[in-house]
């Protein structure tokens, strides 16, 4: 992956969403190498959109034609004509059934971004559904693609903030969400070896772009004078633009077993001192409260950085982008990540 940053002057969400679905040259010349259409499952979610325009983008740079298609329900239909406007098609349904799911067309790469996080607590068992019995239907209906299948850190549990969980880790999900989870994990790992599916598993934690994310949470408190609480007191975030071409680039990088790669930023940041510097770029001081735990959900995204190229923005790009949006009153989603949970409970 080339280590070009992607294009930097985000003065509203046109150039920002450009920047999120800004291809790497790693990635055109994977699409080179790579064929057939490419079918994103869960499309609309917060990463989906760009994700799939950065194929889109990708397969036309490299000269291989092919489709790009999105497939969701699409509670917003605005989401789905911004994707067609940009050369994704999008097929409109519940993934849950099976008609729908049968009437998809075939697709040698496939991207499972489909689950339930928020209000799991509460619909427990339409957590399970979505992230362990839809991936085994995914698995049947496309026994011979390659897919990779979002996943996330929170399998892990809670490690010391002296390190990061790496691949090899013994898992602790704590709470329904987390062990629904490794649930998805499993199913996929069964196929993976039952029906000789390439899959590629990726642990993320946290993809961050400036209306969503664990800076925006924390800029948006501070400009607000809202307390911070720190006892969650560690964390690293990964610019979204390079989750998604770390996601993408490794459909090059599915086998039977399974293949698992965390996803996840460079730099282990303290939240405390993350919040002092959002303090100086938007000259509001933070209020912290608490006492940081001596323990935090961290991850190490070593092992997909080497084969695919590390994260091309850091933290400290990412604080100013982050904090000049805040100050613009730009955008945001309205939907906290809540990276401060301790107890599983979404």
């Amino acid at each position: 992956m080339s280590t070009q940053a992607p294009t930097t002057e985000l003065t509203d969400i046109a150039a920002l969403e450009s920047n999120l679905s800004e291809p790497t040259p790693h990635l055109v010349e994977m699409f080179k190498r790579l064929r057939g259409d490419v079918l994103i499952m869960g499309v609309a979610g917060k990463m989906g959109p760009t994700l799939a325009r950065m194929a889109r983008r990708a397969c036309d740079l490299a000269g291989t034609p092919r489709r790009v298609i999105g497939v969701a329900r699409f509670s917003n239909p605005q989401a789905a004509h911004e994707l067609e406007a940009n050369g994704v098609e999008t097929a409109r349904g519940n993934l849950l059934d099976p008609a729908f799911l049968d009437s998809l067309p075939d697709a040698p790469l496939i991207v499972y971004a489909a689950g339930m996080k928020f209000g799991s607590t509460g619909n427990e068992p339409l957590t399970w559904a979505t992230n362990t019995h839809l991936p085994s239907l995914i698995c049947r209906r496309y026994p011979n693609s390659r897919i990779v299948a979002f996943s996330t850190g929170n399998v892990y549990g809670v490690v010391p903030s002296t390190r990061q969980s790496l691949e090899a880790d013994v898992l602790n999900p704590v709470g329904e969400y987390a062990m629904s989870c490794l649930g998805r994990e499993r199913i996929f790992q069964y196929f993976a070896q039952a029906h000789a599916t390439p899959v590629a598993i990726l642990r993320l934690n946290y993809a961050t772009e400036l209306r969503y994310g664990v800076i925006v949470d924390l800029a948006r408190k501070i400009w607000t004078g809202e307390a911070v609480d720190v006892t969650m007191g560690y964390a690293n975030v990964i610019w979204q633009t390079d989750a998604n071409a770390i996601a993408l680039s490794l459909l090059e990088h599915t086998a039977s077993p399974a293949s698992i790669f965390n996803i996840a930023g460079a730099e282990v940041f303290r939240v405390r001192d993350v919040c002092g510097r959002l303090g100086e770029l938007l000259d509001r001081p933070a209020n912290i409260v608490g006492s940081e735990a001596p323990d935090a959900l961290l991850s190490q995204g070593q092992k997909a950085s080497q084969l695919v190229g590390a994260p091309r923005v850091d933290l400290e790009q990412i604080m100013k982008w982050t904090a000049e949006w805040i100050r613009r009153d730009g955008a945001t989603l309205g939907k906290p990540t809540h990276f401060e949970v301790r107890n599983g409970k979404f």
